[in-house]
């Protein structure tokens, strides 16, 4: 699985819960139970929002502006491949190519590659890697425990490294159940962490 390719759909915008003054950017698993939750830039989540809207802008905007452009020079998105991740930054590729086949792949940011995705109808793929790694599974909704404790699962303040992995894991579902894909991430963070330190310690 880790090196198959994996195509991924638009989910959606949400405001981020962990990042003041950023967005978060919901990719979903075609046909599967997957999503990663990407934190863009305000002008970055304008620019999605607004395809994804269907909303028509007075002027272009950059990225229509590049889409036209490279339509008029016969060029064609071919793909986005979301092709590492690497420091909590995901890093994007975009293929092109022209009417006389001649191929070309360009670094890009994720942002950008997802607005232009949007705008040509590009397919999106990342690699089952990066899935795992990144990524939060649906799953059925769990039983209903008492927090007695006074936890509020989905506090993104809370001091998480205080935490035993048990309690972790458990906040980690309920963000999964309830979609909080974004807090569920730094959740995850801290899980890896804590298991990694566990096994140098054993």
């Amino acid at each position: 699985m880790d090196d198959e390719r994996v195509k991924l759909q638009v989910m959606g915008i949400t405001y981020s819960q962990v990042q003041q003054g950023a967005y978060a950017l919901v990719l979903a698993q075609a046909d599967g139970p997957y999503r990663i939750p990407i934190v863009v830039g305000i002008a970055e989540a304008q620019a999605i929002a607004v395809r994804l809207e269907n909303i028509i802008p007075p002027r272009p905007m950059p990225h229509d502006l590049f889409v036209s452009l490279a339509h008029a020079f016969g060029i064609q998105l071919e793909e986005v491949f979301i092709s590492d991740f690497d420091n909590g930054v995901f890093m994007s590729e975009l293929t092109f190519s022209n009417d006389s086949d001649k191929t070309v792949v360009l670094d890009s940011r994720t942002s950008d590659a997802i607005a232009l995705a949007l705008r040509t109808g590009a397919p999106i793929y990342t690699t089952g890697e990066i899935m795992m790694k990144t990524g939060f599974k649906m799953g059925e909704q769990p039983e209903h425990e008492d927090a007695g404790d006074g936890d509020n699962l989905a506090d993104p303040g809370r001091q998480y490294e205080y935490c035993s992995i048990e309690k972790l894991e458990k906040m980690l579902q309920s963000c999964v159940d309830h979609e909080e894909y974004e807090i569920a991430a730094e959740i995850k963070k801290v899980i890896d962490k804590k298991k990694a330190k566990k096994q140098e310690e054993d």
